[in-house]
């Protein structure tokens, strides 16, 4: 499969400009405002951490009105629609696209302020056919509901209602298209605040209508507030999004014609939304093979994944601020520069997720009674979950893993290039185009293989573990081919920061274990599991020479009293008068 019959924007580019003295071959682009990683990163977490707490609100509200059965069953079939959507419009296909063809847009913009704004071109040639295409899609699931829902789920007890949700659901395609539209624009043009807003509004969609009609419209309430939320999603975005259009170089567009065609690649899409689409494959199979097995699997599965994911999640937050910076860096043909935000990424996303995975493991039960079990959540559902998402747990370091990487892979084949661009038509860059597929491929039949081998012993956690091996071969695959890519990854450095952090995170986990095991109270145990893996896996981290971890613990240490470096105090007699 080739990327060829570019479609050129209707307006050309200039030839990079450069300052006077300044060798016309070293382009500059400018960094960034000191502090800006660091401040884009707070308010990300921030406003994330409030849509991820709304989100467990969602999540036990769901637990409160209709517990684990037939019905959440068959509503969480339907939520497949959206649950494959946002990854696919928002945060990963949309994002790996545009992200990167709004970063070189703007290097472009930099070159040359007084030609034609390269960013509106951009614009013009792709939204509109994105609203095409996203109408059609929403309306052909809407259509094919009965169909879809028989698909993923065979054994459904209640096809009919979980037909009725995925009908209401199918809505959001539309929204959240246009949602991961505009955060990858705002994202570019390093705009945090709007897009990391984007749950926050989504799930105080989903409570209003959930609050107010749970007890008329029973699941299918659940269902509307899905679809109410996308759209406040995308209606949060609007307004800063064109404020940053208007806001574009004052001679954009009135300027002479350049020399240089911006040229977008339609087909450059394909792998991307082919890896995606099979990344969440995972979650096809576990519905179809859940379905079979004992009513409430699958809302078991489910609430483990919402609750193992928020430890992955907060790993990745790192990325979203990072990824345009990377993107920039590949646009403007720094590499080195792209390497070393990599590997930082790589190291930090699995410090954090490493901890929450050994936090995870070890207060798993007390996590699952303290937040679910009351209504009609009963001890058994308890159980039952918590020992999904020990299981889950083992796959989350890959599954963030995999969100660094791919991000720089696709970003070194945008789906806008410069039309002067040589070596873009290579037939084995072409073929590296859909490696990420084909390693997501080969996972999720490693993903498969294990759930019908352990499925009919070991039920939901058979499937759990196929999820936890099939992510993890992925992860191994894909860093493989970031190499392949062109990014000159350090392998060695990164695999042994990585052994230290999991070597750390291992000791953590047993000895937060043992602290939880200590009080019967859920919000004690957890209490007492929590601190005890924190402060175990800094020690151990520390001590084990991780610079993930052993950079943060200094700098608390410094701004909780005075530190000596052992190397000034060493070197002191050595000066005059200890100077």
């Amino acid at each position: 499969m080739t990327t060829d019959q570019p479609t050129a924007l209707a307006s050309s580019l200039p030839a990079p400009r450069s300052a006077p003295g300044q060798d016309p071959a070293v382009e500059h682009h400018p960094a960034p405002r000191r502090g800006f990683v660091a401040k884009a990163f707070g308010i990300t977490v921030v406003l994330s951490a409030a849509g991820s707490g709304l989100g467990l609100l969602r999540d036990l509200l769901l637990a409160r009105y209709f517990g684990a059965n037939q019905g959440t069953d068959a509503f969480l079939v339907a939520w497949t629609v959206p649950e494959t959507a946002a990854p696919l419009l928002i945060e990963d296909a949309m994002s790996f696209l545009m992200v990167p063809a709004f970063a070189l847009a703007l290097v472009l913009r930099e070159e040359d302020p007084d030609a034609p704004d390269p960013v509106r071109q951009l614009v013009r040639a792709t939204l509109p056919w994105l609203l095409i295409a996203l109408g059609g899609l929403a309306l052909a699931v809407a259509l094919g509901a009965p169909e879809l829902v028989e698909l993923l789920a065979p054994g459904l007890t209640e096809p009919d209602l979980a037909v009725t949700c995925t009908r209401i659901t199918a809505i959001t395609v539309l929204p959240f298209g246009v949602a991961g539209f505009l955060v990858a624009a705002l994202r570019a043009h390093h705009r945090f605040t709007a897009p990391a807003g984007i749950y926050v509004a989504y799930n105080l969609g989903i409570l209003a209508v959930l609050l107010c009609f749970h007890s008329y419209l029973g699941v299918r309430s659940a269902a509307l507030g899905v679809a109410a939320g996308s759209l406040l999603m995308a209606g949060l975005l609007v307004g800063p999004f064109l404020r940053r259009l208007r806001q574009g170089p004052p001679g954009a567009g009135r300027g002479r014609r350049s020399r240089r065609a911006l040229v977008l690649m339609p087909l450059a899409l394909l792998p991307v939304a082919a890896f995606t689409l099979t990344r969440q494959s995972q979650v096809f199979v576990e519905r179809y093979l859940g379905s079979a097995l004992p009513p409430g699997t699958i809302s078991h599965l489910n609430y483990a994944a919402k609750v193992s994911q928020l430890a992955m999640t907060a790993g990745i937050l790192i990325c979203t601020v990072t990824f345009p910076l990377v993107a920039r860096a590949l646009a403007a043909g720094d590499l080195t520069a792209a390497r070393d935000r990599v590997e930082q990424d790589l190291g930090q996303a699995a410090a954090v997720v490493l901890l929450g995975t050994a936090f995870l493991m070890a207060c798993a039960p007390s996590v699952v009674s303290l937040l679910f079990e009351r209504g009609a959540f009963g001890p058994h559902d308890t159980a039952a979950t918590a020992d999904v998402i020990r299981v889950y747990s083992f796959g989350l370091p890959a599954q963030a893993l995999i969100g660094v990487m791919i991000r720089p892979y696709f970003s070194l084949r945008p789906v806008v290039r410069r039309a002067d661009d040589p070596g873009t038509e290579d037939g084995r860059r072409r073929l590296l185009d859909w490696y990420p597929a084909a390693a997501m491929v080969f996972g999720l039949g490693v993903t498969v293989a294990t759930g019908l081998l352990t499925t009919p012993g070991f039920g939901a956690l058979g499937l759990a573990a196929g999820n936890a091996a099939g992510i993890t071969t992925t992860a191994a695959l894909l860093l493989h081919g970031l190499v392949l890519r062109g990014i000159p990854l350090r392998l060695r450095r990164v695999l042994g920061g990585h052994g230290r952090l999991v070597a750390a995170a291992a000791g953590a986990t047993v000895l937060g274990t043992a602290a939880a095991g200590l009080a019967a109270d859920p919000l004690l145990s957890t209490l007492l599991g929590g601190l005890t893996v924190a402060l175990a896996f800094a020690a151990l981290g520390t001590g084990l020479g991780a610079r993930e971890v052993r950079g943060p613990v200094l700098a608390v240490a410094r701004a909780l009293g005075p530190v000596r470096n052992p190397r000034t105090v060493a070197e002191e007699g050595k000066r005059p008068h200890g100077r």
